[in-house]
This record gives C-alpha cells, sequence and structure tokens, in this order.
C-alpha cells in the first residue's frame, strides 16, 4: 500500500512541476518510428508491456548482462509536446527511477537494478496512466491499474 501512495504522491508532483517547469522543459525529439531499443539500449529485450489507452504504451525493458530494468513511455502519434511520464520501482530495494515532462514521442528512460527482485513499473499520456504492480515475479500475479485524471 505504501507503493502505492508513493507513486500516486509522485504522481501528483509531477503534475505540479510539469505546470510549473513546461516552459524549462526540453521536449524529446520526434521520433515516429522509435522503440524501447532505440530509448534504453539495444541490449534491453522487451519482457512486459501496457497499452496507455489509446494513447500509447508503457514497456518494461531488461538487460540480461547487467540486471538492470528500463521503462520508457512511447505515443502512439508523436505531435505536439503533451505530458508524458514513466516510472520503474523495486520493493525490496526501494531504487526508483522517473522521467516525466512535456515531450514530443516520448518519456524516459528510467532505469534501477531488477535482478531477481519483482518490479513496479507504469507511465502515463495526458491524464491517462497505467501502474503495474509485482511484475515479473514467480509466483505473484501483477496487478495492473489504469486510471484517468
Amino acid at each position: 500500500m505504501r507503493f502505492n501512495r508513493s507513486v500516486l504522491s509522485a504522481a501528483a508532483f509531477a503534475a505540479l512541476a510539469v505546470g510549473a517547469s513546461t516552459a524549462l522543459a526540453a521536449p524529446a525529439s520526434a521520433a515516429p518510428n522509435t522503440t524501447p531499443q532505440k530509448v534504453c539500449g539495444s541490449a534491453y529485450k522487451t519482457v512486459n508491456s501496457a497499452p496507455v489507452g489509446s494513447l500509447g504504451t508503457v514497456y518494461l525493458t531488461y538487460n540480461a548482462a547487467n540486471g538492470k530494468n528500463c521503462v520508457t513511455t512511447i505515443r502512439s502519434t508523436p505531435g505536439t509536446a503533451v505530458d508524458v511520464s514513466t516510472f520503474v520501482f523495486v520493493p525490496d530495494t526501494e531504487d526508483y527511477d522517473e522521467d516525466y515532462g512535456s515531450y514530443t514521442s516520448y518519456a524516459g528512460p528510467a532505469y534501477v537494478y531488477g535482478k531477481g527482485h519483482c518490479v513496479s513499473w507504469g507511465g502515463g499520456i495526458k491524464n491517462t496512466y497505467v501502474q503495474v504492480n509485482d511484475s515479473n515475479c514467480a509466483a505473484r500475479k501483477e496487478q495492473r491499474t489504469t486510471f484517468t485524471r
């Protein structure tokens, strides 16, 4: 439960920070054909994904060589900069990374060391968000939540 509160607090902070710093944020360049591997690195393989409504997809990737997970949120249709966010969290170690801002194509990459750990991850585009908890755990069933603010 603590994680959900943390993520919601982070999302609220992100919304405030994005509104306050939109003039200072440098949008990611439009990349209509971007992939999780172009954002995270070619050694990262996609291990999970979740749609952000019809606006795009959040990808969870993993690099077996270094044990790191990477998450990126990619818009379906790049264009005018909008609020885009991505996050990844390892509950066991409390390792957390995120990226959010006003972007034309994607948010991320966000990296954590995740080898042998369950991960929680997600992201948002405009006012639609997805959160996946207990992901990529052997015995646990992941829990997905999509919500609009």
